[in-house]
């Protein structure tokens, strides 16, 4: 795909940065998105930490709290949680699913991180992934109830301890966990009690995947539509693919594309969308551990400036393990909660002075979080000593 930038609209960095936020209900709280519009606005919200999910879901909507979004996940099946973009766990619109898995399944397969004498072979591979979706298909099963299930499809060879997490080992078959999740053969279900249960996506939804092919240019499309305009490597990494592979997916989706110049830089949107807010950015957010807009958006140079880089990134550059104060549309500090009971201690550490009137709003937010929360805040500026989430 060229670079040229010549005769390219051309965005200046305010003007995308105030588009990116009302895409992702950050310029205001949207009125009229339910959970599932919110997550399928933000093309997925990072699920590992739960809690972190609901607060990036709610804080964008109104009236919307954790037990709101738990209903739209457990009761109502309009959120499904999985394995989705990078292999981390996510929610996803149930009526997106068909194009997360299309998309998710025609990926590029990535070179095991495990030793020759752990990792499966490919006959292997699709044996235990079709030994997932068979036992979850109209069922509910912890790990070990899957784990029972799997070991006697295939055999024994797939319950072997061989692969080391946390404190112990794990059997050889949850190596495909992730995959079987991309297939359209795994989701979580309701806790039992402490323990996680996971079901078969099609038992909550009923759809068949969509063709790769057509899947993956919508989920292009979806994507550029949030956080363009992109290049392909910036989609290269919030999907966790090869440059290489998305700059040739790019390049397949050049008539549904079109080139602009975001200062001196190619990049793309969706064909004929190029229009920004007339406003500059405005607002100040409290956004969460891994939110969707953090994690998404690129250039990280333009996003976490100066020394905002340092304090809120990993040494490798990775977004969201932090989370971030928010002002105009720039990070500018870092914050932490900690709950006992109904009671949530807030502390934000800013990184510039707050004027009056964004003090106030960071009030608002405050008090915005609690609600979510279903809890009460007290707000302490201060310094954050709390250690980035692993």
């Amino acid at each position: 795909m060229s670079d040229t930038t010549r005769d390219a609209v051309r965005l200046r960095w305010p003007a995308v940065s105030a588009r990116r936020l009302e895409r992702s209900a950050l310029a205001a709280p949207s009125p009229h998105l339910d959970p599932a519009g919110i997550v399928g606005a933000l093309c997925g919200a990072h699920a590992q930490v739960l809690s972190a999910a609901e607060l990036s879901i709610g804080m964008r909507g109104e009236g919307l709290t954790r037990s709101v979004v738990r209903k739209a996940l457990w009761d109502e099946a309009g959120l499904i949680k999985m394995y989705g973009p990078r292999g981390t766990v996510h929610l996803l619109p149930a009526a997106d699913l068909p194009m997360w898995v299309g998309a998710l399944s025609a990926l590029p397969s990535s070179p095991s991180p495990f030793t020759k004498d752990v990792r499966m072979t490919p006959e292997q591979t699709e044996e235990v992934v079709a030994a997932i979706g068979a036992a979850l298909r109209d069922a509910e099963l912890t790990i070990d109830e899957l784990s029972e299930a799997v070991i006697a499809a295939t055999g024994p060879w797939a319950g072997d301890l061989v692969m080391p997490a946390f404190q112990g080992m794990w059997p050889r078959w949850r190596q495909a966990i992730t995959l079987a999740s991309h297939r359209g053969q795994l989701c979580f279900g309701p806790n039992r009690g402490r323990k996680v249960t996971y079901t078969h996506p099609q038992h909550l939804t009923g759809d068949d995947p969509m063709e790769g092919t057509a899947a993956l240019a919508r989920l292009v499309e979806r994507y550029l539509h949030a956080y363009g305009p992109a290049t392909p490597q910036n989609f290269a990494r919030w999907l966790n693919v090869s440059p290489r592979w998305a700059t040739e997916l790019f390049d397949s989706l050049a008539g549904a594309l079109q080139r602009v110049d975001l200062e001196g830089t190619a990049a793309w949107v969706n064909a004929g969308d190029t229009g920004t807010p007339g406003e500059p950015p405005r607002g100040v957010r409290l956004l969460p551990y891994f939110d969707a807009y953090v994690v998404a958006c690129q250039p990280r140079d333009r996003l976490y400036p100066g020394a905002m880089a340092k304090r809120a990134l990993t040494p490798s550059g990775q977004a969201g393990n932090y989370p971030v104060l928010l002002v105009d549309g720039v990070v500018s500090g870092v914050w932490h909660q900690r709950r006992s009971g109904r009671r949530l201690a807030v502390t934000v550490e800013p990184r510039t002075e707050l004027t009056a009137a964004q003090r106030a709003e960071l009030d608002e937010q405050v008090e915005r979080l609690a609600f979510v929360l279903e809890g009460t805040a007290e707000l302490t500026i201060g310094t954050v000593g709390v250690g980035p989430h692993a």
